[in-house]
């Protein structure tokens, strides 16, 4: 099989309400993106689990994690992490630390310039990947250029009716290189893989294929409406279920109390039926080669919504000594989903991060 994917990786995917004629910048300065955790529970104040709510600036998250377990005085084993966050930003994030009969170390003694503990809490239980009800953005766009009046329009879009819930850009590695090493992967053309290289390829793979499908969606109009043959998926869950025939289902769709979903492919039939399925099929047909390698490795057959809807969306223009504008963005995502894939739908936006390192 002989696949071709398109540089830049993202451009060729669908826009809900067209390509924006905006630019800007972004990660100028880490305090230019500040994201928090969110967890969906209280910690109770005991057990041999120490959470520590975190703020790191400028920080890698692994680093973070080995130095906690050396001011604690264990093994990186104990220290558990939610997820991976941005290093050039101000994270405030959950790691916990396994202390069973020990006393809760010093915060004051981690001794690090960049790196604070907030906040310290027992907890009964390790946290573990992907823990999280969501995170909280803020971001700061800078040096914006074109009419700011689409902007205000596209973001009252993107607060009233959502996003396109797209797997970001990072989920395919440096210039999308994980889509043909997952081809090599399943072709058995890579011979030595190591465990979480194998990880990030199956995911670039599913999640590329989703990515196509709901680009498929959009261009049809139909990303955000129940379409006969759908599997819905509930907001705030991860639960899915057919098409039942409830004469209530496209009414719910319009409420964002439903999302209609696309295909993460895994072993099974896919579950949508009539013209869903359909589309799904032929999307997935030049992919035959990822489809059955996915099947072989006995991944479950899931879905993911098409939609995503970020709440507590809010902005505002910031004043500044120069003649650029800039804008302060606010909004929560769960679990998932990306705030570039936000960013997406309102501006064309540089990470000034990643230009100074492609051009060093």
């Amino acid at each position: 099989m002989s696949l071709e994917f398109p540089n830049p990786l993202m451009n060729s995917l669908a826009y809900a309400n067209g390509e924006s004629l905006c630019t800007g910048v972004y990660k100028m300065q880490p305090q230019d993106f500040l994201v928090e955790e969110q967890i969906a529970f209280s910690l109770s104040g005991e057990g041999e689990h120490l959470w520590c709510w975190v703020e790191k600036i400028g920080e890698n998250t692994d680093w973070v994690s080995q130095q906690l377990a050396k001011w604690a005085g264990v093994p990186t084993s104990r220290v558990g992490v939610a997820g991976q966050k941005d290093r050039h930003a101000v994270t405030r994030q959950w790691f916990s630390i396994q202390l069973p009969g020990m006393d809760d170390p010093n915060p004051e003694a981690l001794g690090l310039d960049h790196v604070k503990i907030l906040k310290m809490v027992r907890h009964q239980r390790k946290l573990q990947t992907g823990g999280l009800k969501g995170n909280r953005f803020e971001l700061v766009i800078r040096d914006i250029k074109g009419e700011c009046a689409d902007l205000e329009s596209r973001l009252e879009a993107i607060k009233t009716d959502g996003v396109p819930n797209y797997f970001g850009e990072q989920r395919f590695g440096n210039q999308g290189r994980n889509l043909p090493k997952a081809t090599e992967f399943f072709n058995g053309a890579l011979t030595r893989v190591k465990r979480n290289q194998k990880s990030m390829y199956i995911s670039a793979a599913r999640s590329w294929m989703f990515n196509l499908i709901l680009s498929e969606r959009i261009k049809a109009g139909t990303w955000n409406e129940f379409v006969a043959g759908d599997v819905m998926q509930l907001q705030g869950s991860s639960k899915w279920f057919e098409d039942d025939g409830s004469d209530t289902l496209a009414e719910r769709v319009q409420q964002a109390d439903l999302h209609p979903t696309g295909a993460m492919v895994g072993r099974g039939e896919l579950p949508a039926k009539l013209s869903v399925l359909a589309l799904e099929q032929t999307i997935l047909e030049p992919f035959s080669e990822w489809v059955e390698g996915l099947e072989k490795l006995g991944l479950k057959q899931d879905r993911r919504a098409l939609r995503v809807m970020p709440e507590e969306v809010a902005w505002q223009w910031l004043e500044s000594d120069d003649e650029q504008k800039r804008l302060k963005i606010c909004f929560s995502l769960p679990s998932g989903s990306y705030a570039t894939m936000v960013m997406r739908e309102l501006l064309h936006v540089e990470d000034a991060q990643r230009l100074k390192q492609e051009r060093s």
